[in-house]
């Protein structure tokens, strides 16, 4: 499949969201303290998750969700000045390797991070940052070894990230955007238009050959969880088939999952909202591709996806799917589609923008500091086997001896891989 050219977006402003003219507040003039309650700083949290720039896998009921399912130690780091919170990095404290790891609530189910910045708060000097640092290990006094921000984009639509100077390392995923226009027509036009609709019309006419099809998008509680059910089954098979783990059988991920999914919408805005294509006729009701999207202001985010190739698989029901939920986003006034991390030919395909993310990792004590370039390294080596095709299809050789394998069956160009 033909790929564009992606572009890496450069152009900065140094603050969040704060209009010209508006005061300033020093990272200097706050005091950091932690908290394992995240309803006692609710009220500003919700403040701060309502600001354009911060990321929607900060926000209250995304973290809340990953608590329950987890029930981790929590450590919520506030920036706080007469009263009021400017700053919210929510942490839970996790062992690996005989060290205690503090990191963002999400981890790896998380698309892009930034932690919660308030507008006023101003770009900090190389000595705030110093006092930053050492407050952090104040605050995280004999809980944590190592404070590990991951996949955050130094610059973030257009705006740069107040701890961008702590960048350790550049994660290994990047993540692929696509600009949205209300008409849906301006915004094809940024791709092949023209190769995309022929496309289109011929998935159409060979699902219409069979019955037909819905763009089905539950709003039942029952039949949402029910088809998030069907996701974890489809994505469970798919994954065994190419000898992959299933990550979505991870320890409280399903939970996770099905509590976001009971957070109500409030207007457009959702945690989690699934679309899927389902077929009508003689295979009536049979869910042939899935996807979960998030939303929050005018950003759409792909969770995850996944397809069933049994039934008239020439259709590419997965790349169906996504043309109908970018022209939705397209109507509903949304001006960025996100596939999220991962590099995979059919995001590059559909994206002209490409996020590089970044992961910060700041040490806290000896075992901490002892950790930090063990974590660097693995990153690095995470890194160099996704440049390569010969490492990279060495190492998924190995992971399918791991794994049992079902038979085989095609590869989709329009479902993410693990990663």
């Amino acid at each position: 499949m033909q790929q564009r050219k992606i572009n890496h977006v450069d152009q900065v402003e140094d603050m969040l969201d704060a209009p010209k003219g508006q005061k300033t507040v020093r990272l200097a003039e706050l005091s950091l303290v932690s908290t394992d309650d995240l309803h006692s700083v609710e009220a500003e949290w919700r403040r701060l998750e309502g600001l354009g720039k911060n990321s929607l896998h900060q926000g209250f009921d995304w973290c809340l969700a990953w608590v329950h399912a987890h029930r981790s130690e929590l450590a919520i780091i506030q920036g706080v000045v007469d009263g009021r919170t400017l700053f919210i990095l929510p942490l839970e404290i996790v062992s690996e390797r005989r060290a205690r790891i503090a990191r963002l609530l999400g981890h790896r189910f998380n698309n892009v991070n930034t932690g919660l910045f308030d507008a006023e708060l101003a770009a900090p000097d190389a000595e705030e940052l110093q006092n930053f640092a050492y407050g952090l290990r104040l605050a995280l006094s004999d809980k944590a070894d190592l404070v590990v921000l991951d996949n955050i984009p130094l610059v973030w639509r257009g705006m740069r990230h107040p701890l961008s100077a702590f960048a350790s390392i550049e994660n290994q995923n990047h993540s692929f955007q696509l600009p949205l226009f209300q008409n849906f027509e301006a915004t094809l036009a940024q791709l092949n238009a023209k190769s995309r609709r022929k496309k289109f019309r011929s998935q159409s006419r060979k699902i219409e050959a069979i019955g037909g099809y819905d763009h089905f998008i539950p709003t039942d509680p029952a039949e949402k969880h029910a088809l998030l059910d069907i996701f974890f089954r489809q994505k469970g098979e798919r994954l065994r088939l190419f000898g992959l783990p299933d990550v979505f059988q991870l320890p409280g991920i399903q939970d996770f999952f099905h509590r976001l999914m009971d957070v109500p919408a409030r207007g457009t805005d959702t945690p989690l909202m699934l679309h899927a294509i389902r077929l009508r006729g003689e295979h009536e009701g049979h869910i042939a591709a899935i996807a979960g999207l998030s939303r929050k202001g005018d950003h759409v985010i792909c969770q995850f996806s996944s397809i069933d190739e049994t039934i008239c698989p020439e259709a590419s029901p997965g790349e169906l799917l996504f043309w109908l939920m970018i022209e939705q986003s397209c109507r509903e006034g949304a001006s960025v589609f996100d596939f999220g991390v991962g590099d995979q030919p059919y995001k590059r395909n559909w994206c002209t923008q490409e996020t590089v993310q970044h992961d910060m990792l700041l040490p806290l004590t000896w075992k901490g500091s002892v950790m930090r370039p063990f974590l660097i390294g693995v990153t690095k080596a995470k890194a160099a086997v996704k440049r390569s095709p010969h490492l990279y299809a060495m190492v998924q050789r190995w992971r399918s001896r791991r794994c049992p394998k079902t038979s085989e069956a095609p590869a989709s160009d329009a479902e993410p891989s693990a990663e």
